[in-house]
């Protein structure tokens, strides 16, 4: 039947679909795997994109690119915390959008638009659609269980009672369990009024749209995604993730990518090395730099960390402290960036230290990699709660960077009994991750009902 339906499909003038990602690089890569699952299934795929962060259009021949003006510098861009520049996007680029949404419509060559999928964050598109007539799709890039701390944060603050450095930050959120204040996000560097705005405008166009895609799958997240689907019903809510196995190698990263870890790996001995990084948006101080230098010296562990151009604040690159490349020299390999996807699914490859953006946990999730948990930004101190609370596949540094901390830490999750059974826990997540890929597993059966309801517009 679905081998049919592709065919039926195939048979048609190529259905057309619009898909604009917001320009970070943890929300192009999920939108870029989707439109690789779906131009798989017979449509053609057309990407809207901005200046800032665009991705290479080399890099998938299949594809239709579009960019449009996002109104910014590329050093503006850059200077503005990130959800302020979410907000500024969603003002800038209705005008652009609308214009490109036209010419493509008057130019039907590449096939009849069938629908439009936005990234949830650019509410704006909604009001396009509608004046297009056209149906709207939205997908969501962070988790499920990572929507309720915006909630949680708002009802804090409802209390007076929000600063996680307040006198319990311990302190579960009753209403949100099984979250601590100290695992809401902080959005201190945020405008208040324009966070409110934001996500009231991001909620108001998700339920007039058409329906809701999210990157995750019903065996981790089946208690989260029940109440996305109460909360917006009757829109259709599709978990079809995790994107990066139904589309393997549909990734666009932005920064240059160094192979050479791969070659090192592969003289390492099985599940020995640690892997740090920290993500495309994180950064840090010179002095955490160095105390995470030296716990990962002093662990006696094999490691493999990412320092990413610009991760370290006030400086593009960082000296490492005296005796520390001696100490390490024959176990540690230092790379700029690094093919994430890959690494993690190298034999070698025993723990992740991670930030714990939706990306790289589910990545890790998938390879059976169990994980060392520093969360940074917004839903990162969720994910990582779930990680080390609930799934019970990572620990959680807890108290910032201190070399001893991180050093017993790796140890614990390197060689320790912990570990050993962490990996099991993990591993067990892992099957069920291949499992709703199948034909008949959730993820499976949530992508033929997306793609029904696309064909029906």
């Amino acid at each position: 039947m679905e081998a049919a339906k592709d065919m039926q499909i195939q048979e048609m003038k190529a259905p057309r679909l619009v898909m604009f990602p917001l320009p970070f690089q943890g929300h192009i890569n999920p939108m870029i795997q989707l439109a690789t699952l779906l131009h798989s299934k017979g449509f053609s795929i057309t990407i809207i994109h901005t200046h800032f962060n665009a991705p290479n259009p080399s890099n998938f021949p299949n594809f239709h690119f579009e960019c449009i003006s996002d109104g910014l510098s590329n050093d503006q861009a850059l200077n503005l915390e990130p959800l302020t520049l979410a907000s500024i996007l969603n003002e800038t680029c209705q005008v652009p959008f609308e214009d490109c949404l036209s010419r493509l419509l008057s130019d039907g060559t590449d096939g009849l638009i069938k629908c439009i999928i936005t990234d949830v964050v650019l509410h704006f598109t909604g009001a396009v659609a509608k004046k297009w007539g056209l149906p709207r799709i939205v997908l969501r890039t962070n988790s499920a269980s990572s929507s309720g701390a915006v909630a949680a944060y708002k009802l804090r603050q409802e209390k007076g009672n929000i600063s996680i450095k307040d006198q319990q930050p311990d302190a579960l959120v009753s209403e949100f369990l099984p979250l601590r204040i100290k695992d809401l996000p902080d959005y201190s560097l945020t405008d208040p009024e324009m966070l409110e705005r934001l996500v009231a405008n991001v909620k108001n166009s998700t339920k007039a749209s058409s329906g809701f895609i999210v990157n995750t799958f019903d065996s981790i997240e089946a208690s989260a995604l029940e109440k996305f689907r109460k909360g917006y019903h009757p829109l259709p809510i599709f978990a079809i993730g995790p994107l990066h196995k139904f589309s393997p190698g549909a990734s666009n990263s932005l920064l240059k990518q160094d192979h050479s870890c791969i070659t090192w790996l592969d003289k390492q001995a099985p599940h020995s090395v640690m892997y740090v990084s920290f993500g495309s948006l994180a950064s840090i101080n010179k002095t955490d730099v160095v105390e995470i230098a030296w716990g990962l010296a002093n662990s006696d562990q094999a490691f493999l960390w990412v320092v990413r151009p610009g991760s370290i604040r006030g400086d593009d690159w960082v000296e490492l402290p005296e005796g520390f490349e001696e100490k390490t020299r024959e176990r540690g390999w230092i790379v700029k960036w690094a093919p994430q996807q890959e690494v993690l699914a190298h034999p070698s490859v025993g723990g992740f230290w991670t930030h714990n953006g939706w990306n790289s946990t589910l990545e890790s999730i998938c390879e059976g990699v169990p994980m060392l948990c520093c969360p940074y930004l917004w839903d990162q101190k969720v994910n990582a709660r779930y990680v080390s609370y609930v799934w019970r596949v990572g620990l959680q540094l807890e108290n910032g960077f201190e070399r001893g901390e991180m050093e017993w830490a790796i140890r614990r999750l390197m060689v320790e009994t912990e570990g050993k059974e962490i990996r099991e826990r993990v591993s067990g997540l892992k099957e069920n991750a291949i499992s709703c890929l199948r034909r008949g597993g959730s993820s499976h059966e949530s992508l033929e009902s997306l793609i029904d309801l696309i064909m029906s517009f």
